[in-house]
């Protein structure tokens, strides 16, 4: 604030040119020390356009309003007011061309908001929950109701915010730099719930863009990307019970199978625009049909705000607004909690490592590369288009894991699928010699990177043991999944990239050739304990010309379908937590579509009802049976019975701990051939009577019901190093499940 009210000719060129860093230090109510008296109150006030402006406290007659003089032609004022104690807001009178009168507040009457401690932890990259300071909160102050804004911006000459409700005039409510925090911040009374805004930035060349808000709590649908004014609280959560069992939980020993959902194809509303389903209208379908399949989390793509359709959800330009496309925050709130009622948990793609060039986003944010690194070897992501994250920034890293806190805390999400792991990790991916710059020790590692995920995981520990954190991660990065304090980078779990790429591999050859590619099934059990492993089948495997999981599958359709439901029942039974993406279960010929939505009528025909039924009876065998579930990160839980028949292309194996009556035994043994082997002898490590609890070829599943085997009887020839043996019948393309009958 000045020490005299005289301004300067430089001062108030800035002002009306809207180049001021701080115009609260000149405009809004200001005393000046007065010898032997009170001090003399001034206000100020910039309105272009305007041909007056008074001002009156609240408790006068505005026909009685003090009239301010006119400081310059483009609309500066300045008046005085009288001494009054307490200090309370005044209003402004602003007569415009026309005789158009309006009265408002003025926002330069209210000091800033955001503390120094604030400040100080944002800079250091340790404010959690940051995202209640930056962006657009609607508060009350001095028992006014209005909006404070703050936005960072470091290397920007000024900052405003423009609206409707300035007619999208920067020069209207420039806002006040914070020092060397590199923050903005205004209070704007009169503005609420529900109006759009964006920042308006004039850069240090000269140069003014217009940005949606980083933190902005939602934003308007493309192509009008503002941001709206959003107010988080009011929803009543009935998840209660759901959030105490989480926090307590232990995913180790947890059935985990995810259905990995594109809901703006998954179903569509035909005649509506846009056609996408809402989260009401989810929680109706969605759930029910993911709880009757079996699945314990739904995997949600696209959920925050991207303006690309096609992008599904991987380019995002609002971290912390929930997709317009389908409802409001509350209603995202309202899915979430009636998955968690019907004992649902909820996983988000969340995206970290890289974010589009769209102007209205991130990039060039504030006229310079501040949340990407300007060295394009460093800040671009040469496949994708993107820019990539700079995690040597502070306040870079604050933005993120702050993000993360932001879902989980607001929203109650109970995982994070973390995408691009990979290319975080690595400062030369996807990149030729000379693209890339080494790091500090000249090494290819992402130092940065590592130590941003190792705090993310690690928050998120702290603040919410029981939420998941899950990497795509396909090299072989070492301790993904172990603490950071061992050395690791603290994920829940990583998918296994190398199990899908082999597997795939493996079941699209014709069976006549699947003998001499033994190893791609057997390899991934030399790694499969090496990490916390989740198994995906995803959305990444049947686009860009892969084809769907049936298009893959040799042979003609009875083959292909019985070759599917060998597939999924190996998925279900190998060790390791699963997802598999939508349509999967359905058995789609051609492959995702994101634009239309699922094959829906393919049900009409039974193979693929059969199919449908498969995997619903696999993932509950997989949840009921803790053999399957409870041993998945446990070595001790599994034992090969059959691994060297590559002729025949038979495998089998036990899942669980024989006598563990929390993970009973189960033998689980695959025909990767049309020919039937009947007879087939197996070892196993009790004696008794087994019985069949799963047949990938019964009849319901669309199968040729070649065996009624339903019992076998151990007898007591020993085979392959086990103590009994089992004499069963394999059909055709067919996986079968025994379990010794207790007692």
């Amino acid at each position: 604030m000045p020490e005299t009210e005289s301004l300067s000719r430089s001062e108030i060129e800035a002002l009306v040119q809207a180049r001021h860093g701080e115009p609260r230090s000149v405009l809004g109510y200001h005393e000046y020390p007065q010898p032997g008296g009170p001090p003399r109150c001034v206000v100020r006030v910039l309105e272009p356009g305007a041909e007056d402006v008074s001002v009156f406290w609240e408790d006068e007659d505005p026909l009685q309003a003090r009239r301010l003089r006119r400081l310059h032609p483009d609309g500066l004022f300045e008046g005085a007011l009288p001494h009054r104690r307490p200090i309370v807001p005044y209003r402004l009178r602003i007569r415009y061309p026309g005789g158009h009168v309006r009265e408002r507040h003025d926002p330069y009457y209210f000091s800033p908001q955001l503390s120094d401690y604030d400040l100080y932890l944002f800079g250091e990259g340790n404010h959690h929950r940051i995202y209640l300071k930056l962006g657009a909160h609607p508060v009350t102050l001095d028992g006014l109701a209005g909006t404070r804004f703050a936005v960072w911006a470091p290397n920007a000459e000024r900052v405003s915010v423009v609206g409707p409700f300035n007619l999208w005039d920067g020069r209207r409510h420039p806002m006040q730099t914070r020092g060397g925090s590199g923050v903005w911040e205004l209070f704007i009374p009169d503005v609420g719930p529900g109006t759009p805004y964006k920042f308006e930035i004039r850069t240090r060349d000269g140069r003014t863009l217009l940005k949606a808000d980083p933190y902005g709590f939602a934003m308007q649908l493309r192509p009008e990307n503002c941001s709206i004014v959003t107010e988080l609280d009011g929803y009543e959560w009935g998840d209660a019970a759901w959030m105490r069992e989480r926090a307590v939980s232990d995913p180790a020993s947890r059935p985990i199978a995810a259905y990995e959902v594109h809901l703006s194809s998954w179903r569509s509303r035909r005649g509506r625009y846009p056609p996408f389903m809402n989260w009401h209208e989810a929680a109706e379908e969605l759930i029910p049909y993911a709880r009757d399949l079996g699945y314990s989390h739904i995997e949600l793509m696209g959920v925050s705000e991207h303006p690309l359709d096609a992008s599904w959800g991987y380019q995002v330009a609002g971290y912390y607004a929930p997709t317009a496309r389908f409802g409001t925050p509350q209603d995202f709130m309202h899915f979430v909690d009636r998955c968690h009622q019907a004992g649902i948990g909820v996983i988000i793609d969340w995206v970290p490592a890289h974010f589009p060039r769209d102007d209205h986003g991130l990039a060039h944010f504030d006229g310079t590369a501040l949340y990407e690194h300007a060295d394009p070897r460093l800040g671009e992501h040469m496949d994708w288009g993107t820019k990539i994250f700079n995690y040597g920034r502070h306040e870079v890293r604050n933005f993120l894991v702050a993000n993360a806190m932001y879902w989980l805390e607001h929203y109650h999400v109970d995982g994070l699928r973390v995408d691009a792991v990979a290319s975080m990790l690595y400062l030369d991916y996807s990149r030729e010699p000379g693209q890339w710059v080494p790091n500090r020790y000249g090494g290819r590692e992402n130092l940065d990177a590592i130590d941003f995920l190792r705090q993310l995981n690690g928050t998120v520990r702290h603040y919410y043991p029981g939420v998941l954190t899950v990497a795509e991660e396909s090299t072989a990065f070492p301790g993904v999944t172990q603490p950071a304090e061992h050395g690791g980078l603290g994920f829940a779990m990583k998918w296994n990239m190398g199990w899908m790429n082999d597997t795939l591999r493996y079941f699209s050859l014709d069976p006549v050739y699947r003998s001499h590619e033994h190893n791609l099934i057997t390899f991934s059990f030399m790694y499969a304990w090496s990490e916390r492993f989740m198994l995906p089948l995803s959305h990444d495997e049947v686009v860009h010309g892969k084809g769907s999981l049936l298009g893959k599958m040799p042979g003609d359709p009875w083959q292909q379908h019985a070759n599917l439901r060998l597939l999924y029942t190996y998925m279900a039974v190998h060790p390791g937590k699963k997802l598999l993406f939508m349509g999967g279960e359905l058995g789609q010929w051609h492959e995702w579509r994101d634009w239309e939505a699922l094959d829906w009528a393919l049900l009409d025909d039974a193979r693929h009802a059969g199919l449908k039924l498969c995997v619903r009876d696999l993932n509950r065998l997989y949840a009921e049976l803790g053999g399957l579930h409870a041993t998945d990160w446990d070595p001790d839980g599994f034992r090969w019975i059959d691994l060297h028949n590559a002729a025949e292309s038979v495998f089998g194996f036990r899942r669980g701990r024989p006598g563990d009556p929390s993970a009973p035994a189960v033998v689980c043994m695959f025909n990767a051939t049309p020919v039937p082997r009947d007879g087939y002898r197996i070892g196993v490590e009790e004696p008794g009577e087994y019985v069949c609890l799963f047949d990938s070829d019964a009849p319901f599943y669309g199968g040729s019901s070649y065996s009624r085997q339903d019992r076998a009887r151990a007898e007591s020839e020993g085979w392959n190093g086990f103590p009994y043996s089992l004499r069963v019948t394999l059909p055709p393309l067919c996986a079968v499940i025994y379990r010794r009958q207790s007692g």
